[in-house]
């Protein structure tokens, strides 16, 4: 049983361990909540994942690109606010992207919200030519 015990206990802090900070979340509650505990800058990701050109090319451009993912691990809290058209949501997750879209008057896609810890919107990114370090270069300056 010890043995057991010590297995599981190993394999869950390795998952834990190897679960990135520049994952990112779904549930607004709770990256606002981290955002505030640990001084991060939220990025909140506003896009049609599954339609949007625009959103797609930051995705394979930008967030998906080590660069970026090392800056995020270290400085930001990652929050997706999804409107596909074709992938399923549960009607909580809609109604909570719906309430932070008219919250915060966006109007397009994709729309990059930076704000601080204590919630204030600080900057607001799209698409950037020029990769990461060139998306990252505009976040820093904010």
């Amino acid at each position: 049983m010890k043995r057991i015990l010590s297995t599981l206990t190993f394999a869950i802090a390795f998952i834990a361990a190897s679960v990135s900070a520049s994952e990112w979340t779904e549930d607004a509650a709770a990256a606002i909540n981290e955002s505030k505990t640990e001084d991060k800058v939220l990025l909140m990701n506003f896009t049609g994942s599954d339609w949007c050109h625009w959103c797609k090319k930051i995705e394979g451009e930008i967030f998906s690109d080590k660069m970026f993912k090392d800056y995020a691990d270290e400085n930001l809290v990652l929050l997706k606010l999804d409107f596909p058209s074709k992938i399923p949501q549960s009607a909580e997750l809609k109604e909570q992207n719906k309430k932070l879209l008219d919250k915060h008057g966006v109007r397009g896609f994709p729309t990059i919200l930076a704000l601080n810890s204590e919630g204030e919107v600080i900057g607001k990114l799209g698409y950037t030519h020029g990769g990461a370090a060139e998306f990252l270069s505009q976040l820093k300056a904010l």
